[in-house]
């Protein structure tokens, strides 16, 4: 069986959250089970972009202290890593608050800018992945429980692809993120091929609505936590209520025979799934082609039928950022004015993600509209 634990946390107050993860890591033998004098130990929190803790896209800072902390009490050496969506790590970690808590505990700021290429055993033969990330002698995952508009949900297993340096993300979006079940492949077969040892999840305040980077802070007041970070995983997302339909990664890790993706082989102890569970949480705007059409007409009607970006003029800056994130490369700034190219748009909504002003919106397409009413 797989233990996730479940611990109530309401507020990020320092004691309050380091005492928190001491209790929720009680029953899985605490940090010195995952922890060995010397050991240096990758925390690998979600730093998405340069927003404040509030906004609830990044880990929060408390998260970070409390892990640092406990890891460097364990007798391990705490590097804090990750590769932006958006901007240089340090202006990440600045704006997120976790460049003062790493200065302050001592931690060392570890920027993903080495890549090494490994060998995938899947449908993906080929990955690089972040150095740090690959010779770190202990990882410890610390995402955010948010939803996304591509899979629906990221924690656990999402946040891994945080070990993909920089311009590469765009390069898979491009190869595997036309099909959301082929995207979810990829981050299956990534996490497959180093798995974290210990996942804790912060979602003290989670993100609810049109995640990672756009939707809206939501109180949830958990902290969960386990060694198998797609067990964690399936129970955050029941926490949520998230339909098993609806959750790409965890139907790709279940067709796949993937540990930890059985919920009968799945025990949580502290707070019950009942206790802990959040009512009326919004899922992102999600419309695709999901009524078992053949190929070739699913193809045909993808324009006519999927959601896709579209800007609100009154609060785009024109800053470009969209632009030069999209994978294919199908968004211009022309006459004063973004344009989209929707025969090109790939759907993995990079843009919207990384829109520091919240600037863009999704629209369902025009025949999808359609049905959608006469239904």
């Amino acid at each position: 069986m797989h233990l996730v634990a479940i611990e109530r946390a309401n507020v990020y107050e320092r004691d309050a959250i380091k005492s928190g993860i001491i209790r929720l890591l009680a029953p899985l033998g605490g940090m010195g089970a995952f922890v060995g004098p010397g050991e240096r130990v990758l925390l690998k929190p979600n730093m998405l972009s340069a927003k404040p803790p509030e906004a609830a896209v990044t880990t929060h800072p408390e998260v970070l202290r409390a892990v640092v902390e406990l890891v460097q009490e364990a007798g391990g050496v705490a590097l804090v890593g990750d590769s932006p969506g958006i901007g240089g790590i340090d202006r990440v970690a600045e704006r997120s608050g976790m460049l003062s808590v790493i200065n302050e505990t001592g931690a060392e700021l570890t920027e993903f800018a080495e890549s090494v290429e490994v060998s995938g055993a899947g449908t993906f033969k080929r990955f690089a992945l972040a150095r740090p990330y690959l010779e770190a002698d202990k990882i410890i995952n610390l995402p955010k429980l948010k939803t996304h508009e591509m899979m629906t949900m990221t924690c656990a297993v999402k946040n891994l692809f945080g070990a993909v340096v920089g311009h590469a993300k765009a390069g898979w979006h491009l190869k595997a993120g036309a099909d959301r079940e082929m995207f979810a492949r990829m981050l299956v077969e990534l996490y497959l091929l180093r798995k974290p040892d210990l996942t804790i999840v912060d979602a003290v305040i989670a993100m609810e609505g049109n995640g990672p980077g756009s939707g809206d802070p939501r109180q949830v007041g958990l902290l969960l936590a386990g060694a198998n970070a797609v067990s964690v995983d399936v129970i955050a997302a029941e926490i949520a209520g998230i339909p098993k339909k609806l959750l790409y990664v965890e139907q790709v890790a279940a067709r796949l025979g993937i540990d930890g993706a059985d919920r009968a082989t799945i025990s949580t102890t502290g707070l019950s799934v009942d206790e802990a569970c959040v009512a009326d949480f919004r899922l992102p705007h999600i419309s695709d082609v999901q009524f078992g059409l053949p190929p070739f007409l699913k193809n045909r009607l993808r324009h006519y039928l999927t959601s896709r970006p579209c800007v609100m003029p009154e609060k785009c800056r024109l800053c470009g950022i969209c632009r030069d994130a999209c994978p294919p490369h199908a968004i211009e700034i022309r006459d004063g004015k973004l344009h989209f190219d929707y025969h090109a748009c790939i759907r993995c909504f990079c843009c919207r993600e990384l829109c520091p002003d919240g600037a863009l919106d999704v629209k369902d397409g025009a025949l999808s509209r359609l049905i959608k009413i006469l239904l």
